[in-house]
């Protein structure tokens, strides 16, 4: 499954489990729809470690973040899924901002690198 723009790419890689979000998500809320499907098809998958990695992720608005956190709260509802992000430890925003998903599923696992 692969979403690619010219600022941005969502790709999901099957074989390792991991949505890898790439390059600059700056979206109106209703162009999050195909994202937002992207990620619900991968949770009906229902893989028991599912890794979202936004290393390589320059911006987010707040609408991708709210599209994050919906999508945090869905797989915290599972109770199947143990869910993992991996961040940039020289990304600022990332470590402000990605601590809040804790809120949400005080489980997730966080890992800057």
């Amino acid at each position: 499954m692969t979403i690619k723009d010219d600022n941005y790419s969502i790709d999901y890689d099957a074989a390792t489990a991991t949505v890898y979000l790439r390059g600059v998500l700056r979206l109106n809320p209703e162009e999050y729809v195909p994202i937002v499907q992207l990620l619900e098809q991968v949770i009906t998958l229902e893989p028991p470690l599912l890794t979202i990695n936004l290393r390589e992720l320059d911006f987010l608005n707040s609408s991708g973040f709210t599209t994050l956190a919906r999508f945090v709260t869905k797989v915290n509802t599972k109770k199947t899924i143990q869910l993992q992000m991996q961040a940039s430890s020289q990304n600022p925003w990332h470590q402000k901002s990605l601590n809040n998903f804790k809120r949400l599923m005080p489980q997730l696992q966080l890992e800057f690198i």
